[in-house]
Parts: C-alpha cells; structure tokens; sequence
C-alpha cells in the first residue's frame, strides 16, 4: 500500500505522505516521498509542490521500529529526501499541523517555505533518546531562529507551539485550521516571483543570527553541563549548534554526522532508547489484542479515604472522571475530603491551575458513609490497609453491592489477587491497580492480573491507565509481584550490609552515587518504616526460611517508623524533610552486631552498589521466568517510573545488559562467598545462567514488539 499521494490543485502537486498513527519516515515512505518530489520536478505542468502530512499531522519523525536495523540508514535516507526537496528548481512548501517533530521537523526545514496552523507543534525530540538531530537539524534551526532560541528547542527536546515562531524566518504564515489551502496559494505566488527572476531561499544558505554568539554557547555549556551531568547529548547538541555558527554549512552537516554516529554508541543512549521503546512496549499484551472490547468508565469509586485513597481519587477528579469516595467513619472521610480540597488548593497557590478549575474538579468528588451507594460506579478501587482479612471483608461487600459489569480493584502492594478475587461470585471482574505513592503524583501503575481476570477487564484498565496519564505495566500474581518482590531482596541485601559494618549514610549515598533518586534507608523512612516491618511479620509465618536482618525491627520496636513519626533510620525536624544521621540509629546498630557477634568491616562503594543492583537483577530473572513479568523491558519500566532507578542507565535488566549477563553471573557467584548475605541468594536465577551460557541478553527475552 502506498504512503505518499500526490494530487494536483493546478499548477501546485500537492504531495501528503505518511500513514497511521505518526506519519513516520520510514523507509517505503522516504522511497515513495523522494521519488514524488522528483516525479513533480520533472512534469513540466507542474510550478511548485507542497508536502503535506496525513492524518491531521505532518510527521513525529524517523520510524522507530527502524531504529538500530539496517532499514534506519538505507537509502534513500533522510539527508537524501532533503536534499531531493531543497534542491527542487521549484518552489517547495512544508504545510505543517498536527506534530512536526524530529525528522519531520528536518523534512520541514529543508522544504524552500513554511506555513502552519496555529495549533500546530514543532519540535526536535532527539536529546530524550540520548541523541541529537541527525539530518540537518542542528545546522539549518539556528539559521532561522537563532542560537539561543536553537539551543532551548534541541536541547529542550519538548514540542513548541507553532505561533511561538510567528514573525521568524522559520514560519512564512500561520493560519487558522487547514494549511493546505494557504501553502498552495503561496507556492503559486513563489511559482510566479521564481519565473519574473526570484531566487528560492534555502537554510542552509543563511547567516547564523545574533550577537556575541560565543559567549552565548560558553554560558549555554556550563549551565547544561551541570544540568545534566550525566547525559552526553546535550552537550553535543551544543558543539553542533556551536558548528553551524562557525563553520559553512557542510562543514557543519559533517560536524552533526559525526557526533550523532558517536552518540548512537554511547551506553547514555542505548539505555534512554531501550527506555523509549520499552514504554511503548508495556502497553501490548500477547494474548490481548488491539480489537478487545472494552467497558465504559464514566464513573468512579474508591474505597479508603487515607492517603493513597485520596491520592488515587485525585487521578479519576483530575481525568473528569466523578468519584465516589467512601469510608465507614466520618471523622476519616472528612480528613480525606480535606486532603483532597488542601491538594488543590496548594495547586492554586502555586498557579498550576486556576481556581474555577480546582473548585470544577473538587465538585465531581461524592464522599459517602454507605457501600449501597456506590454500587452503579464503572470502577471500585479499594485502598484499605495492607491486610487479607481486612481486603476480604471489603470484596465480600462490593460483591454484594456492585452492579454486574463493573470492574472491582484493588490497590494491593503485595497480597494474592487471586485470593482476593475468589472473595467474590465474579472473579473475572476482579484485578489489581498498584498505585505508587503520592498515587496522584507517581507514573507507575502495575496492573495486577489474576488467573481469572477477563481480558476485557485487563483491556478497559490498561486503556484506564492512559486516561489517568500513568504508564502502565502488567504483573502476574505473586508475593509484591513485579516491583516489591525486587525491591524487598535489594533491602534485604541493604539490612545485611548494616549489620555487616555499613552505616545507612554509606549505603544510601553510594547507591544514590550510581544514580538512584533515593537510598533504601531514606526510601524506607519515606514510605513508613512500619510497611516492611508487617511484611516481615507475615513472612515469619508464611516462610519462615527467609532471613532478615533485626535491625530493622529493632528499630520499628523503638516506633521509629521514618518521616511520618519524625524519626526513622534518619532524624527529621518539623517541616524539614532533609535526613539527619542518628546518634540514637548508631547506638543501636553496633549494639545489635554486637549481639550477633559481627565484627564490622569496610564496605567499599563498588560493593554496596553491587549488592543492591544485582539484588533486584538476580530477583528479576526468576520473575522473567516464572513470566510474572511480560518481558525484561517491563521490568526496567517498573523501576524507571515506580522505584528512582537511574534513567541513564535505562533500568536493571538493561544495566546488566549494558554489563553483560556473564559478568554479571560471576559477580553474583563471588557475592555469594560472604557468609553473611544469605548465599543462597547469590546463586545466578536459572535464566541468568542459561543466558551467561548462551553469550545472550535480558533483551533476548520477551523481546519488545
């Protein structure tokens, strides 16, 4: 099927490429484009050409399934359809609406004019993937709108509005709606002026603008050297932009060729595009296709009006979407009623919103004493406490009161979906919506999905998820599925190395070194000392084989629960969030390796990070297995949204990649030398060794479609 037509209004070959959903350049596109534009050249009843995109849009870019395939570079590339359009003896019209980003903004810049809708988005998005423009883009934008306004869109990296562009030599109109009209009325009056002895303008013939140029680029670098310290593109954008200031044009293109060749094989950018596609990727579902029908959710509930609740009811008020919310004690649906009203009332404040718009957001919240009168919602989440006794009083309930089709949630951390569903006549109604906390505030939402869980129910929630603006990553059931279950190995790893001699300051600031947002001992005072300590408890129980440090429970015992009690692992001052390290926490510590008869030693940084990261890799891999998890790019999504791994590393089963699995396989055989941290734990998950034994990648596995 063809992705270029082309049509005549007149003299005027109007040219509209692309196909669903992005219009991008991929290589069929560029081959059908390239040869229009000469097949228009060429026809002598042709004056002037305009190119415009399909679909109510001009074009996202290069098409990312080519990415690192042979397909990406194959002629004729990008540069060759630029070139093909700029150096057109006839007049050529970029007719922009809808998105114009990356290439297709490059595509644009080559064309000899430009007109746009007003609502229009330009942008160049290369930096987000650790790259920068590789088709001009770097040295033909500063020719038209400057250095400094070059340097925030690329480095920026965001969408810009159109109109901001009005009056620049990068927009020769801006129009109301349809570009289309308007650029083939100025193609043929260009047709005209170009036939009476005109000259067809190109970029890459202008002039860089503005004064003091170098001072500019000098303050640019330092500025977004310590920026982004650990993102190499930005930097590279800047020597390019530096390029097509100093030198001539082609000079400058060689310049950008060369520093987008070297930035492709950085580890920077192989880790932000493995989380590019990776987020993409969480979406699908093997046995769940595009077609599935799906439930309407006008109508919301949540039960629990504690701090997730109210966190997770603001997504639904903040989505349009009116919410129920319910408690059994009205003291406590007062509190929560209050923390959503104070929520928007600091946006206010802080002028994120305006405040008709708060109070219209608030109004479509229901606060209600009773479950019958919730029982028409679409959706009920229930954010009660974090106990199967507890969970299944409140199943039992919306059983009985929920009408037939509606999808029954809950926003267990760790618990057995399954179980909970069978607390019901509808099991298949029945699924799991892990909210993160603040729930209003955090992207990840692992969606739980239980043996009997109906693919529609799975559908309507994954299609949910994208209405309430999370990303959303499917978890089969087990003990904290996908991110927990890691997360309770990497802390237990952190408690080991306490009682082996790290202080929590040491082991917190050496896994922040590498890059994580929070150390597990500042993480834990965050989210409540006291969460672990029940998990702990019920693991007694449940497997008494696990080992755990005391540490942490001899200081829950002291109800040293973290910021909410002013005291955890760390002090807190009233209204300060910042951790004080502990004389009280030290006393403890090295009276409980005293009483385990440890002599403590020096834990070096390489080690504590190891211990951690490798932790969550080795918890992975039996996850990937046991195919709780889709694929291993899932599990990088959990962290990268949910958990503060480093975005530049691109998650843990990338940085293992990025490490290589065999690698990481005899670091885990030496960990497990340490009499002291569970060297059961340390023997490779059975995939690792497989993969180590097939030289292959976390990748390999439940490859990203």
């Amino acid at each position: 099927m063809s992705t270029v037509l082309t049509a005549r209004e007149g003299s005027v070959a109007v040219i509209r490429f692309g196909e669903a959903p992005v219009n991008s350049l991929g290589q069929q596109t560029r081959r059908e484009l390239t040869a229009a534009v000469d097949a228009a050249v060429a026809d002598a009843a042709v004056t002037a050409i305009v190119i415009a995109g399909r679909n109510g849009l001009f074009s996202a870019g290069a098409d990312i399934k080519e990415f690192g395939l042979p397909a990406m570079l194959a002629a004729p590339n990008l540069h060759n359809v630029i070139t093909a359009v700029e150096s057109s003896p006839k007049p050529v019209v970029a007719a922009i609406e809808g998105t114009c980003l990356g290439g297709g903004l490059e595509l644009a810049l080559g064309c000899h004019y430009r007109v746009a809708s007003e609502s229009a988005k330009l942008g160049l998005p290369e930096v987000k993937i650790g790259l920068l423009p590789g088709a001009g883009g770097t040295q033909r934008l500063p020719r038209l709108i400057g250095v400094e306004n070059a340097i925030n869109v690329i480095v920026g990296g965001e969408p810009v509005p159109a109109k901001l562009f009005k009056g620049s030599p990068l927009l020769d109109a801006l129009v109301a709606g349809d570009p289309v009209p308007a650029a083939v009325a100025l193609a043929a009056e260009k047709a005209t002026a170009l036939a009476a002895g005109g000259k067809l303008p190109k970029a890459r013939d202008l002039k860089v603008r503005g004064a003091n140029t170098e001072a500019l680029i000098g303050f640019a670098r330092t500025t977004i050297g310590a920026t982004y310290p650990n993102f190499p593109a930005p930097l590279k954008c800047l020597d390019a932009i530096e390029a097509a200031a100093g030198k001539p044009f082609d000079e400058g293109l060689a310049t950008e060729r060369q520093l987008f060749a070297e930035l492709m094989m950085t580890p920077v950018s192989r880790a932000l595009r493995n989380a590019f596609f990776a987020e993409r990727a969480a979406a699908k579902i093997a046995d769940v296709p595009d077609s599935t029908p799906l439930r309407e959710i006008r109508t919301a509930a949540v039960i629990g009006a504690g701090t997730m609740g109210t966190g997770i009811a603001i997504n639904f008020l903040n989505a349009g979407i009116p919410v129920q919310l319910l408690e059994l004690g009205k003291e406590a649906l007062d509190k929560g009623v209050a923390r959503i009203r104070d929520n928007y009332a600091g946006q206010v404040k802080k002028g994120r919103i305006k405040p008709a718009d708060a109070e219209a957001k608030a109004a479509l919240l229901k606060p209600t004493l009773s479950y019958d009168d919730i029982g028409q919602a679409d959706i009920v989440i229930e954010a009660v406490f974090e106990d199967m006794g507890v969970k299944e009083k409140v199943f039992g309930a919306l059983d009985r009161v929920m009408k037939p089709g509606a999808i029954l949630a809950t926003n267990t951390s760790t618990l057995d979906v399954d179980h909970i569903a069978a607390m019901t006549k509808r099991p298949g109604d029945v699924i799991g919506t892990h909210f993160f906390s603040p729930a209003n505030i955090m992207k990840l939402l692992e969606v739980v999905r239980g043996k009997r869980t109906a693919k529609d129910v799975l559908a309507t929630t994954m299609k949910l998820a994208k209405t309430l603006r999370k990303t959303a990553v499917v978890s089969g059931v087990c003990d904290g599925f996908i991110g927990n279950r890691m997360i309770e190995q990497y802390s237990r790893q952190a408690l080991f190395m306490v009682d082996e001699g790290a202080s929590p300051q040491e082991i917190d600031g050496a896994i922040e070194k590498f890059g994580f947002a929070m150390g597990p001992f500042r993480m834990s005072d965050l989210a409540g000392n006291d969460i672990g300590w029940h998990i702990r408890k019920r693991r007694a129980v449940e497997h008494p084989e696990i080992v755990y440090s005391k540490a942490a429970d001899k200081l829950c015992e002291l109800g040293r629960f973290g910021q909410k009690t002013g005291a955890g692992w760390y002090d807190y001052k009233p209204g300060d969030r910042s951790a004080y390290p502990s004389k009280l926490v030290d006393e403890l510590i090295v009276a409980h390796r005293a009483a385990i008869g440890v002599t403590p030693r020096k834990l070096e940084a390489r080690e504590i990070v190891d211990r951690l990261v490798y932790a969550l890799v080795n918890e992975a891999a039996k996850i990937l297995e046991e195919g709780i998890a889709q694929r291993a790019s899932d599990i990088d999504i959990v962290y990268l949204t949910g958990y503060g791994f480093p975005l530049w590393r691109g998650g843990p089963m990338c940085y293992a990649d990025e490490v290589g699995v065999y690698a990481v396989a005899q670091r885990m055989r030496e960990l497990a030398r340490n009499p002291y941290g569970d060297p059961g734990f340390w023997t490779p998950a059975p995939l690792i060794a497989r993969l180590a034994a097939e030289s292959k990648a976390f990748n390999s596995v439940g490859a990203r479609s």
